[in-house]
Formats: structure tokens, sequence, C-alpha cells
């Protein structure tokens, strides 16, 4: 039980670490971007957003995705111990960071003049793309610091590290666009860079690794299945994007352009506010799990902690959802934008089955099963399409919301059917329970949002908010213990 409780203390440990540092980017970038908006104005804007978008697709298509597919060897190599094993694994993985990094640049230089006519219509930005080919190795060398990082699971230092990066991109951004206004978009991206770079060196440098000379033999061998898992997860992120893309486009044909920009602020509500839990949970259960990856029985538990967890911190964010959307709404954006709202419902509901079917996704992944990870990939994205561009033919934006939740329960029973079947996961009984009464106060939320009038609703609705996040503390007092930390707390 100790055990145990321990795991779950860890879970909620680096959920809170990286969730407060998701708080404090988020509210950087609120600032840089209002910063940007005055400095720069709609054309300035615009321009830094096509130069950056522009240049995080050839990223996406060169680096390989070794952020996420090196995590995996790197977590399993810390946990068996052995430091010649681990210092063979990251000397590998360097040289690897160094030649896809080295790729994005030498592919941007060369396209430069071509993807100044694709984006801008004329070549004068060519030299902007050959300038800024340069962050492609920047940005991929920082990243394999921060890699290092996740997977030795120095937690605290790569929270530091995003923290002091976001910082030090608006530090750089603010002056440069004061003085030098659009003409400092390029250096500005090219400094941040550099600034990223040496801050994640920094913190990266703090963990002792013996350097051992590899092979183009050892690069091959041992870095295969990197790039091998890495191609797929590349794969994998363009059919996410491509799939937004279509019906991005199918919408804008058949409902025109202002159903795509509330199709696009309404899933940006639920996927930056509920997103930040997911990245939060992944940065440190991603290299849990690859530790265990070889332990059907550890896989299991650990997923079911995951999960448990997951639940019981989203399940009260949703119910806040289901209940004040339409205030949430017009306080982000305006009373125009309420046309959402049904979307959002069905979204938020989605979002409980999309939370367990991302924690039983990590296992082939942690299992290094990257063709059997690339084709449900691939049928889960098939089935977000067809059931949006279905649900928006016959319902508009509410369908849209419809195809999103059948969409993840679709995907979660495929999910959970692959992981039973090939490395006997079930659920256990506590996280069916946990599971069953959440989403069952959910649906009561659902419910009384959609048919119950106001004041009425929003009274009964925080009646059930509070029954569920009661729910959620006693659970999680159970796991955590949260009674005698608060004591020690206080008495500290």
């Amino acid at each position: 039980m100790k055990e145990h409780k321990s795991s779950y203390r860890q879970i909620m440990k680096a959920t809170s670490l990286f969730g407060g540092v998701q708080v404090f980017n988020i509210i950087i970038s609120i600032i840089k971007s209002k910063a940007i908006a005055v400095l720069l104005g709609p054309k300035g804007m615009g321009i830094a957003s096509l130069l950056s978008s522009t240049v995080e697709l050839i990223s996406s298509l060169t680096n390989f995705r070794l952020g996420n597919s090196a995590v995996k060897d790197i977590a399993a190599a810390h946990t068996s111990g052995d430091d010649n094993k681990i210092s063979k694994i990251i000397s590998v993985f360097r040289k690897l960071v160094w030649v896809t990094g080295i790729l994005g640049a030498i592919v941007t230089i060369i396209l430069a003049p071509w993807l100044s006519e694709f984006t801008f219509g004329n070549n004068h930005y060519t030299w902007a793309f050959v300038w800024i080919s340069v962050t492609l190795l920047l940005n991929q060398l920082s990243s394999g610091q921060l890699v290092l990082l996740q997977g030795m699971r120095q937690l605290n230092y790569l929270a530091k590290a995003n923290m002091v990066g976001a910082v030090a991109g608006l530090c750089i951004a603010v002056p440069i666009y004061y003085f030098y206004g659009i003409d400092g978009i390029v250096p500005t991206m090219i400094i941040t860079s550099i600034v990223s770079m040496l801050t994640s060196w920094y913190f990266s440098n703090k963990i002792k690794i013996k350097t051992i000379p590899v092979s183009k033999k050892d690069l091959i061998t041992d870095g295969k299945g990197m790039m091998q898992l890495g191609f797929m997860l590349s794969l994998s992120s363009l059919m996410t994007v491509g799939e937004s893309f279509l019906v991005r486009s199918y919408i804008s044909n058949t409902g025109g352009l202002e159903d795509v920009g509330l199709y696009g602020a309404g899933f940006a509500i639920i996927g930056t506010y509920v997103g930040l839990i997911f990245s939060a949970m992944g940065t440190d259960y991603f290299p849990r799990l690859s530790g265990v990856a070889h332990d059907n029985k550890e896989t299991k538990i650990l997923v079911n902690q995951q999960s448990e967890i997951g639940v019981l911190i989203l399940a009260p964010l949703l119910t806040v959802f289901l209940i004040f959307i339409n205030w949430i709404v017009i306080i982000l954006y305006s009373t125009k934008f309420i046309p959402v709202n049904d979307m959002i419902h069905w979204a938020a509901l989605g979002m409980f089955f999309k939370v367990v079917s991302w924690a039983i996704g990590f296992i082939l992944i942690a299992k290094g099963a990257s063709k059997t990870f690339f084709w449900s990939e691939l049928l889960g994205t098939s089935y977000l399409l067809i059931l949006n561009l279905l649900g928006y033919h016959f319902f508009g934006l509410e369908g849209l919301g419809v195809s999103f939740f059948i969409a993840y329960f679709l995907v979660l029973i495929q999910v959970y059917l692959i992981a039973k079947y090939k490395y006997q996961f079930s659920f256990n009984l506590e996280f069916s329970k946990i599971f069953a009464i959440q989403f069952l106060l959910a649906i009561v939320c659902f419910l009384i949002s959609r048919y119950m009038p106001s004041p009425y609703s929003y009274i009964a609705g925080t009646a059930i908010i509070i029954i569920t996040s009661w729910y959620t503390y006693i659970e999680l007092d159970k796991r955590l213990d949260i009674k005698n930390i608060i004591k020690k707390f206080t008495k500290k």
C-alpha cells in the first residue's frame, strides 16, 4: 500500500508542478501576444505567424519526433540503473539530435525560395527563411536537452528550464519589436532560439553523464528504434494536422468562415485548459511508464493509477464547463461566440473518454510498438474525420461536439482491446467505480445545463459540482493522505 501511495504522490507531484508551469507559460504567452499585437499590428503578427508556422511544419517533418521517442529509451536505461547503458543511449541520442537538426536547417535553406512563394506569394522572404533555418538546429538541440531532463526524471530542472525560457522569450521579443518593429521578427526568432538552447543546456549540464564515443554502427544499431518510433509519431502528428485542415476546409466551404472561427474558438477553450492537464501529466507519466514497460503487471498498475488521477482531476473542471460555459465563453471571447456552447457540452463529456484512451495509448509508445501505434492512430483519426464531416453536415456546430464524443468513445474501446489482447491490460475495480460515478455526475450536469432554466440550472449545477469536487477530494485523500500532508504543512 505504501508503494501505491508513493506512486500516486509522484503522479500528483508532477501534475501539480507542470500544471503550474503550464499556467505560467500561458500567462507569459498572453502578455507576449498582447505586446506583439500592439507593437507589430495585424500585418506584423501575420508575418511572424506565417514564418513560425512554416518552420514548425518543416521541423515536424525532419525532427523525427525524437523529443518523444527518445524519452522511452532514456527512461528505460535510467530505471535499469546501468550507468554504461545510460551513457551510451544518451550519446547516441545527442548525435541523432545534431543530425536531424542539421537536416531541418538544410531542407529550409534549399526550399527557402519556394517557401517564400508558397507562404507569401512572392520571393521577398527568401532570405528570411534562410536566416531562420538555423532555428531548426537550435530548437532541436534545445529539445534534446529537455528530453534528457525528462527521461532522467529531473522534473525540477525541467520545470525551471521551461519557465526561464518563457520569460527570456518575452524579455527578448518586446524590446526588439519596440525598436525595430517588423524588421525585428527574424532576429527575435533567432536570438530566442539561442537563449532557449543555452538555458536548456545549462540545466541539462547539472546531470553528470559520461560521454561515450559513438561509432556509425552504434548510431545505426542503437538509434534505429528511436528513429522508427519517431517517424511513426511524426506521421501521427501529420495525420492530426491533416484531419484538422480537412474539417476546417469543409466547414469553410459549406458553412462559412464564421463557423470556422467558432469551431476553432470552442475547441481552443476545451483544448487549452483541459489540455493543460494532459501536458502536465504526460511529462512524468511517459518516462515512468517506459521504465516499467517490460513488465505487463506493473504497466497495468501504473496505467490504472494514471487514469484514476486523470479522471479525478478533470471531473470537477469539466462539470464547471458544463454548467458555466455560457459565462466562460463570454468572459474569454464575447456574446458572439455563444453558439459554441452546445458543441462544448458534448466535447466536455467526450473528454472523459479521451483522458482514459490517452493513458492507455501511451502503452504502445512505451512498448516501442510503432506499427501498432501508427495503425491505431490512423483508425482513430479516420473516426474523427468521418464523424466530424457527418456531424457538421447534419447538425452544424453541435454535431462537431457529438462527433468528438462518439469518436473518443470508439478510440477508447479500440486502444483498450489492443492493450488487452497484446499486453493483458484490464481496468481494475477502483478505476471503474471512479469513472462510473464521475461520468454519471457529469451527465447530470449536462442534462441540467440543457433542460433546466436559469437561475435554477446554476443552483442545481453548483450542487453537483460541489459533490463531484468532494468525491474527488475523498478519493485523492485515500491515495495521497491529504489530511496528513495539510497537518504537516500547517505545523511548519
